[in-house]
């Protein structure tokens, strides 16, 4: 079964009574000791990863949920204890302007809608946390971006991997040159896709393996090395035609890297890859696997274990990024690493198209 975007976001459920008491914590000039998170989609992620984190944070809570999918909607209430006046739909997502419980708005929705509802999160006056990849291109990265500046609010793009500690010790090991100068980069990452999700395989609605696991090599390249890629090359490969006949199933590039660096690349619908190696000139270290929601374990070529635990990225991803708001400083991983990463998306599709090199823009 293949699902339009029309029918995926048709409004349902009731319309939900609306408080209009004040949000004490700005009003009062008191710190809020949670913030309030509505997840919009609940989809896959919102209900195996997402949720439960939710109730592991220390820093904010699951409030809200917006759904065009009313059946959903007692299973989510019973289990979170979340009010009807916090359950809202697609058609009237911008009430929640209105609801103090709420401050954050959390975009879990197929790619080709988060710009869509991301600008109307930030219209309402919420934070704005939205999955990866952030958009479909750069310019509608930059709406977004721009949408949240105007309304003064915070854009987090939920790069979970950026949080995560054995990836912030091999981020460490490329500033700080523990094994010398690096020379290059290999990473993969995918999965054997079944068709569990029909979207996924839709042009218009964002599908293909780039788009949903090509953005974690191209991540991964880009803090790994701490640099922005100038260039790349591309091309797609299908091994099932009847299965992918409008996205990619499997896309290799190699990002070029100021200092002549290299980053070769792979992502797949194809087969279950997920691999992150930096060559250095005194060594290498490798993350394998890089990406995956537990698990993450490395090693080093002087024999070196990178293997902290922790006990849910999610969680750690969203007490971070509440935590920023409450204390008002930076996110770790605004909406501008979202658009660098589109632009690279961008020009790695204009590549396997052409099958020439092609230049990446700088963002500013």
């Amino acid at each position: 079964m293949s699902y339009s975007r029309r029918s995926f976001i048709k409004a349902a459920g009731a319309a939900a009574a609306l408080s209009a008491l004040p949000f004490p914590g700005i009003l009062l000039g008191r710190q809020p000791q949670k913030l309030g998170v509505a997840l919009v989609g609940l989809g896959n992620y919102s209900t195996g990863q997402l949720g439960p984190a939710l109730r592991l944070t220390r820093h904010c809570q699951l409030r809200g949920i917006v759904t065009g999918s009313p059946d959903k909607v007692p299973l989510w209430q019973q289990r979170y204890s979340i009010p009807d006046k916090n359950v809202y739909n697609y058609g009237n997502i911008h009430q929640v302007a209105d609801n103090p419980d709420i401050d954050v708005l959390y975009i879990v929705l197929p790619n080709s809608m988060h710009k869509e509802y991301a600008i109307k999160a930030a219209e309402a006056g919420k934070h704005v946390w939205c999955e990866k990849p952030m958009a479909l291109n750069a310019k509608e990265c930059r709406e977004i971006i721009a949408a949240c500046k105007k309304n003064n609010v915070k854009l987090c793009i939920g790069y979970r991997m950026q949080h995560e500690p054995d990836t912030q010790t091999i981020i460490r090991y490329g500033r700080q040159k523990t094994y010398g100068d690096i020379t290059g980069v290999e990473t993969e990452a995918g999965f054997r896709f079944s068709g569990g999700t029909p979207w996924r395989l839709e042009k218009e609605m964002g599908g293909g393996a780039m788009y949903d696991m090509g953005v974690y090599p191209l991540n991964a390249a880009r803090y790994s090395t701490g640099l922005e890629p100038i260039a790349v090359t591309a091309r797609h490969e299908v091994t099932r035609p009847d299965m992918f006949s409008e996205v990619d199933e499997i896309t290799y590039f190699t990002l070029e890297f100021p200092g002549g660096i290299k980053a070769d690349c792979k992502t797949s619908f194809a087969e279950n890859i997920n691999r992150l190696q930096i060559n250095c000139t005194q060594g290498w270290y490798r993350l394998q696997p890089f990406q995956s929601y537990s698990g993450i374990r490395g090693t080093t070529s002087d024999g070196t274990t990178i293997n902290e635990r922790i006990t849910d990225q999610q969680a750690l991803q969203m007490d971070d990024d509440a935590l920023a708001i409450l204390q008002n400083r930076p996110v770790l991983v605004p909406g501008e690493e979202g658009l660098r990463d589109l632009l690279a998306v961008d020009a790695i599709f204009q590549s396997a198209a052409s099958g020439k090199r092609v230049r990446i823009p700088p963002a500013d």
